[in-house]
């Protein structure tokens, strides 16, 4: 297996890591954030950090696999959709935004299986789609640490809010809703130009 690949399942492999950290008892705060979730918020940012690290060593060293192309983009979505039901678990996310995310990924792999079955035809990703990834990391990574904030929308309204906190709330809900809109338009693009897969079926 070579290094872009390992890259990958270190990356699956840290998400279970992550959920399992709530539940180890961990206590104490650093300016008023939970310990647990700021060791949860540094394993998504390194776990996001190997999603760019192995596509770039893929191709730079010529090193790009069908193991690769199968598992990188599985990696992703246990990855975010992970991190994001954590979020609602702890009140700081709500639902409505991982069943986007869940129902365009479901659209896009299904749209992608069609492609294949009729001789491999590709649809590349958009700007919205990188818009997405980017977006959607960023607000996440703020997200666990804004978990003082409960509603990453409604939050910044909380009168105990420090200045730090009103900060992040906000940042967090600008790039959270950034990243749901690009969702949807990636989405979007996906149907939009693969629309001729669906002919006569």
């Amino acid at each position: 297996m070579n290094l872009p690949n390992k890259l990958t399942v270190i990356r699956i492999l840290l998400v279970p890591i992550m959920v399992i950290i709530p539940f180890l008892g961990i206590q104490g705060t650093i300016l008023n954030i939970p310990i647990t979730y700021i060791i949860m918020d540094l394993i998504f940012i390194i776990a996001s950090i190997t999603d760019k690290l192995d596509g770039y060593l893929a191709r730079s060293r010529n090193q790009v696999t069908n193991f690769g192309k199968f598992l990188d983009p599985i990696a992703d979505k246990i990855l975010v959709l992970s991190a994001m039901l954590i979020l609602v678990e702890a009140g700081n996310l709500p639902a409505w935004i991982p069943i986007i995310v869940l129902t365009r990924e479901f659209a896009v792999s299904a749209y992608r299986l069609i492609a294949v079955e009729q001789g491999g035809k590709v649809i590349p990703a958009s700007n919205w789609g990188k818009l997405k990834t980017v977006t959607q990391m960023i607000a996440i990574a703020l997200a666990f640490i804004n978990i003082n904030g409960t509603n990453i929308f409604f939050g910044f309204v909380n009168n105990t809010y420090t200045g730090l906190e009103l900060v992040i709330n906000v940042l967090t809900s600008v790039m959270m809703l950034i990243s749901v809109v690009a969702t949807i338009f990636s989405g979007w693009d996906y149907i939009k130009g693969g629309k001729d897969l669906l002919k006569d079926r």
